[in-house]
């Protein structure tokens, strides 16, 4: 039985007191943001579309229907068929494929932002609490990857790998890890000095213990700002890697692969290439609105 003012009530009572009402903070500063709240809502709507899309799109993406291939948007055919943004050049319904195209897209970019952001945390807090020649191998590591181009590397994953789900989500992790390394190599240096820091390790605790429970939590703030900022980023490598066809199988629908289908037919089917386009554009915009929100929430110099 616990007594009164036992310790162990009152500080997990504390501990979730803290957290609702950071939560609450959070969900105020979000809604004192319009911009922010108007990209919150564009994302939402983008994985909702992505959950659902086997009741959002109204026709199988896959179904071709040749004779019907690159009709106008809002045709009604005579079979009863409504397109409401048209069809492509084999007849498949433009709507259907960008609706199921969006869970390509969310799941690339998502993943790819945590592999990428798991890798870069490790090697950045490796690198910023061990320094000597363990920093400079891993920063001269950083360096190569910068140095290397990005398209190549893409090229000869896939010419050796052929185009996969999973080698897409390897090839941008591979591009985009050196960001966080980066930046949290910086963040553990400056987190190694503080006074609590100093004081753990005068007291006997051993590096592990420091970093995982002193350093590592003063240091996951940049990189969870980083993620936000980077998953528009990926959307776009993600969909340049379909448009040039080195990205997921041509089977599957994504942004990029319907976007560049379209390009050999923007003179006389417009809407082939433009709605997968468009849906490009708005998804960035919100993932960069929100990321931007994030950037100044968590970010105590802006803050103050």
């Amino acid at each position: 039985m616990h007594e009164p003012g036992d310790a162990s009530v009152i500080a997990p009572d504390l501990m979730r007191d803290e957290r609702t009402s950071a939560l609450a903070d959070a969900w105020r500063s979000l809604l004192r943001n319009k911009l922010a709240l108007f990209g919150a809502v564009i994302l939402a709507a983008v994985v909702a579309m992505a959950v659902f899309s086997p009741w959002i799109a109204p026709y199988d993406p896959s179904l071709q229907i040749p004779w019907e291939g690159r009709r106008q948007p809002l045709t009604l055919f005579d079979s009863g068929r409504f397109v409401l943004l048209g069809t492509d050049q084999l007849g498949r319904d433009l709507l259907s494929r960008i609706v199921y195209a969006s869970r390509v897209t969310l799941v690339v970019s998502f993943t790819a932002v945590a592999v990428s952001g798991l890798i870069g945390l490790i090697i950045g807090v490796i690198a910023g609490y061990l320094g000597s020649w363990v920093d400079a191998v891993c920063m001269r590591l950083v360096d190569i990857f910068l140095a290397f181009p990005f398209e190549l590397l893409a090229l000869s994953i896939v010419a050796v790998t052929g185009p996969s789900l999973s080698v897409v989500v390897v090839v941008i992790a591979l591009r985009v890890w050196v960001v966080y390394a980066r930046v949290v190599r910086g963040a553990t240096l400056a987190a190694k000095e503080k006074d609590f820091v100093q004081a753990a390790v005068a007291l006997g605790a051993s590096e592990l213990r420091v970093v995982l429970v002193h350093v590592l939590p003063n240091v996951v703030t940049p990189a969870i700002v980083i993620a936000t900022l980077y998953v528009g980023r990926v959307i776009l490598i993600e969909s340049a890697l379909s448009f040039l066809g080195v990205g997921v199988p041509g089977s599957t629908p994504t942004w990029g692969g319907i976007l560049g289908d379209g390009r050999a037919y923007i003179d006389t089917a417009w809407w082939i290439a433009f709605f997968p386009g468009l849906a490009i554009m708005i998804t960035v915009l919100g993932v960069n609105l929100v990321g931007d929100w994030v950037r100044d929430y968590l970010d105590p110099r802006i803050q103050a």
